[in-house]
């Protein structure tokens, strides 16, 4: 039995409690100092909701004022009373209002732990939407992310809208909107109801005289999307401040009652600290996608005889996958690609390190693959011991269409044309960091004129969830699958496979494997003329 103190009462009034449908706010505002035990002025309630009233109760616990009956008297009275002025009808109804807010709480759990379950910043804001509308009773809403620091990101998602309905909402000048007030900062901006009178009806006079209340404009797109009222609030965290407004619209002239308002108003308070998590993480991850990208080439060269096609996809971690091309002398080129183990800003350090020394030693003996990588795992064993790579490099001579070509630890190369669809046959060798000495031997292929080599990562065949065989098979098949049209452009063949390899690639896809999305791809594409 819980040792509560007596000191401390609840005082709710049946009749009010049964004509006011109180909430989880409600009913704990009313919970204050009741004085001395003694001097209380209404008895104990026997057992509720499994607590023991901790004093026994009596008939009586003031004295009757003068002219009123007796003590006696009353005591008879209170004994042949009806039963329904009894009370334990005062009771029932304490214990369907405890009832009611033991499931508010509950459902105010479950919607956070869904939301906490939210992997970005885009889902979150999606899941968010979806528990307010259904905590307020509406079926359609928004959200405007603004941060109000300026640095992004600005986005507007909406339930139960498409983009062209977006964009009608947008034409409305921001001033005349609730959740547009609010994204001004302007300092009478609490957001609320805002129910919008019906066509053609006048519009009731306003503090200055008779105008209207709502703007010409915002009247035309309600009545075009079929909404009559909204609801809106501010998103506010204790860190970041202003991060934009939400507002869910009503089919009906209709508004939150109290309790929809309490609840709504806890599960924004919660969802608004989570949601500025979020945008931290995604402005981590879009500055740390930045600086890979601005350590890859910017511009692929342009040779005589080859075509080139790169395709980049940064996983939210933030990994070391990496891809060159550079002219080299008499003609030639070189192509690379490889993988470093780790994620985040040590990886993406990492790759850029080894991008760089990789151009220096093809530069000095790019003719001989196996030298180069050789250098590379040198280095790499001598700078950072901690860390392995695979890479591969090819030598080409687009006039001759001939490639030399070596790999460490890295996935083979595919040869694409109309006549074969083909993995070129490497020979087995560690990732460069794993042994003491690498050395393997290099392999030459001839490709006919037309035929494209694919270079990619294993971040590709990983990013499909399937074991390493089928997600090879997947891949064979996407090739060889390439349209005709296709097959002369090396990006159209890059966009083909990524759409074929990966055809549920990004958020909210589903997928259930364990490096969805979160591993780096690139693909390089080299169509020899």
């Amino acid at each position: 039995m819980l040792d509560i103190d007596p000191r401390v009462r609840v005082d709710v009034d049946p009749l009010m409690a049964a004509q006011h449908d109180l909430g989880v706010c409600d009913a704990t505002w009313r919970i204050a100092p009741g004085g001395k035990a003694d001097a209380m002025s209404a008895p104990h309630l026997p057992k509720v909701a499994g607590i023991d009233s901790a004093v026994t109760a009596s008939a009586q616990t003031v004295a009757p004022p003068p002219g009123s009956l007796s003590a006696t008297t009353a005591a008879t009275t209170a004994r042949t009373a009806p039963a329904q002025a009894a009370p334990p009808a005062a009771s029932s109804i304490i214990q369907d209002r405890l009832a009611g807010m033991v499931s508010d709480l509950t459902t105010l759990h479950e919607l956070t732990e869904r939301l906490a379950r939210a992997a970005d910043l885009d889902s979150s804001l999606r899941e968010f939407l979806r528990a307010g509308a259904a905590l307020v009773g509406a079926r359609r809403g928004l959200v405007v992310l603004e941060p109000s620091d300026g640095l992004g990101p600005a986005a507007t998602i909406g339930l139960g809208l498409g983009r062209a309905d977006l964009g009608h909402i947008e034409t409305v000048p921001r001033s005349a909107t609730s959740y547009g007030r609010i994204l001004d900062g302007l300092p009478d901006a609490h957001g609320g109801s805002e129910v919008l009178p019906e066509p053609g009806a006048p519009a009731p006079p306003g503090a200055g005289g008779y105008e209207p209340p709502v703007d010409p404009r915002h009247r035309e797109v309600a009545a075009r999307l079929g909404y009559a009222a909204s609801y809106a609030l501010p998103l506010t965290a204790d860190a970041t401040g202003r991060l934009g407004a939400a507002v869910w619209l009503y089919d009906e002239q209709a508004e939150p009652s109290d309790r929809q308002r309490d609840l709504v108003g806890l599960y924004v308070r919660h969802a608004a600290e989570h949601l500025a998590r979020m945008l931290e993480v995604d402005r981590s991850r879009t500055r740390l996608a930045t600086v890979a990208e601005e350590l890859l080439p910017s511009r692929l060269p342009r040779i005589p005889g080859v075509q080139l096609a790169a395709r980049h996809r940064t996983g939210p971690l933030g990994g070391g996958d990496w891809y060159d091309a550079l002219p080299l002398p008499e003609g030639a080129m070189g192509l690379a690609v490889g993988s470093v183990t780790g994620s985040g800003p040590s990886a993406v350090a990492a790759m850029g390190r080894l991008r760089a020394s990789l151009r220096a030693y093809a530069v000095m003996e790019g003719e001989d693959p196996v030298a180069v990588l050789s250098d590379l795992e040198l280095l790499l064993r001598l700078t950072e011991p901690a860390r392995s790579a695979t890479a591969l490099f090819a030598y080409c001579e687009p006039a001759a269409r001939k490639i030399l070509l070596a790999g460490a630890g890295h996935t083979p190369p595919l040869l694409i044309g109309e006549r074969r669809t083909e993995y070129v046959e490497t020979s087995l060798s560690a990732p460069l960091g794993m042994l003491s000495c690498w050395e393997a031997p290099s392999v030459e292929i001839e490709p006919a004129p037309g035929e494209t080599v694919l270079l990619y990562t294993d971040g590709l065949l990983r990013r499909t969830g399937d074991p390493m065989d089928r997600a090879y098979a997947r891949l064979h098949a996407a090739a060889a699958g390439l349209p005709r049209s296709a097959r002369e452009d090396p990006a159209a063949v890059c966009d083909h496979i990524l759409r074929a390899v990966l055809p549920e690639d990004g958020p909210g896809s589903g997928a259930s494997g364990p490096y969805q999305d979160t591993e780096d791809v690139v693909l390089l594409a080299a169509r020899f003329d």
